[in-house]
């Protein structure tokens, strides 16, 4: 009987977990998760009749791996997707919002671009740019592509929606990789983008796959800790939790390896794999005694910390549409105390109380890190400040929760790709050694759950050698 560990209760572990079962029926797979809960940054709680997501908010029904999982746990009648309406984005910038273009027509009546902007814009499919030799970052892309009014309206707010992050300094190939590979293949980001996603929406129309009728975010009608339960609830050995591992090494190479798991005031695990699904500092962490390099190449992932402020307040509070939509973004340019606020029970129903509007502002990211050292009082009063400005929200809220996450979003930094290839190479020395969780092929959710796959497909193959 083979024997796996798996280092970290986040969806990354737990997926691969729930995978490696289905995979190796007849293994022992154990998960070690130092906090007290499992489930990492996804988060749910229920206060006083509001549903708070205080991790990632949902996932995207337009890949595929989240949505097979989700119909091999049975979840497929729990899926929720958001509001139609939360199609509509604001950008908050020079004491206003604007709503940002869906569409042709809503691009042209814009007032965020100029009529050279414009033109720059609707002619890049004929423009060609040759990339440069080396990585390029998601700003000089765009400046590349279009023109340095689109990078400085659009990169900010592009990558701060997803990394909270520098687009100056995040590799487009590492971060965006669809627009890289849309001008790798096409020439062009706006002809070859279409065909990308006309791809990817045929994968998930293929046989025994339901297709989505839109492409939305997703998620459950109790909230995505239903994901984390169903998961839980399938691990056959019971997780390890509110244990951390101090490290961990190899007992013995020959006959075959045996990888000990070293625990703060337990006995440690033997096994022959290990997986890791950790942070990218702490899995540094745990094998700087094995291989120094390895650790030094892990630790040159740098990370950002993001705050999450819940806030419930009455309908009535609350200016008419002022919340309609998806919420909006802050320019990280800007400085602002928020990188922006989500309209929480508008995207999805049942997040808030009849009669109540529930909001999550988020904070810090690369440009103010130091908004992560403010007291609780202090981080809610520059919320509400916030909202009053941008929505006129005057009154103060029903409910207010604020969770702290350090670290938080691993920043895919000008070399990321390389930089993997490398920490990869030299994992792949060790026979057993497997690398997951969001610091390398991308911080979404479905990123994650297809990662999870991978990997377990990699076990499998080389756990069916050591038989």
């Amino acid at each position: 009987m083979q024997r796996i560990v798996v280092i970290g209760g986040g969806i990354s572990g737990l997926a691969t977990a729930y995978h490696l079962q289905q995979r190796l029926p007849d293994a022992r797979v154990t998960v070690v998760e130092a906090r007290g809960r499992l489930g990492g940054t996804i988060h749910t709680e229920e206060r006083d009749g509001f549903r708070l997501e205080l991790g990632p908010n949902g996932f995207l029904n337009n890949k595929s791996s989240t949505l097979r999982l989700c119909r091999s746990l049975g979840l497929e009648s729990e899926l929720v997707v958001a509001n139609p309406a939360a199609a509509r984005r604001f950008l908050y910038e020079n004491q206003q919002l604007t709503e940002l273009p869906h569409g042709l027509g809503s691009l042209v009546a814009s007032p965020l671009l100029s009529w050279t902007g414009l033109w720059r814009l609707a002619t890049e499919r004929f423009r060609r740019t040759p990339p440069p030799a080396g990585d390029e970052s998601v700003y000089d892309f765009l400046v590349r592509r279009i023109s340095p009014e689109i990078a400085e309206q659009f990169a900010d707010a592009l990558v701060t929606g997803v990394f909270a992050g520098d687009p100056r300094q995040l590799s487009l190939a590492a971060a965006f990789p669809r627009l890289a590979d849309a001008e790798r293949r096409y020439g062009s980001v706006s002809r070859g983008l279409p065909k990308l996603l006309r791809s990817a929406r045929a994968e998930l129309a293929a046989p025994g796959r339901p297709k989505p009728k839109r492409t939305a975010l997703t998620s459950f009608r109790r909230g995505l800790r239903t994901l984390i339960d169903a998961l839980v609830s399938r691990l056959r050995t019971p997780p390890h939790l509110g244990m951390s591992v101090r490290h961990v090494g190899l007992t013995t190479r020959e006959p075959r390896p045996l990888w000990s798991v070293e625990l703060e005031d337990a006995e440690p695990l033997e096994a022959d794999a290990i997986v890791l699904t950790l942070p990218a500092p702490r899995q540094a962490g745990l094998i700087a005694d094995l291989d120094g390099e390895l650790a030094d190449l892990m630790l040159q992932i740098p990370y950002v910390s993001v705050a999450v402020v819940a806030m419930g307040f009455r309908a009535q509070d609350v200016p008419t549409d002022a919340v309609d939509g998806f919420g909006y973004i802050s320019p990280q340019r800007t400085r602002r105390d928020l990188l922006g606020v989500q309209f929480c029970s508008s995207i999805f129903a049942e997040r808030a109380p009849s009669g109540m509007v529930l909001v999550r502002a988020l904070c810090g990211g690369w440009q103010r890190p130091e908004v992560m050292t403010w007291e609780d009082d202090r981080l809610g009063l520059a919320a509400r400040r916030e909202l009053r400005f941008a929505l006129g929200i005057a009154r103060p809220p029903v409910l207010m929760h604020i969770c702290r996450w350090d670290p938080a979003i691993p920043q895919y930094t000008l070399g990321h790709l390389e930089r993997v290839a490398q920490i990869e190479e030299k994992a792949s020395r060790w026979p057993g050694l497997y690398l997951g969780g969001n610091a390398y092929h991308g911080v979404a959710l479905n990123d994650c759950t297809a990662q999870a796959e991978r990997i377990a497909d990699a076990i499998a193959r080389y756990c069916s050698g050591l038989k």
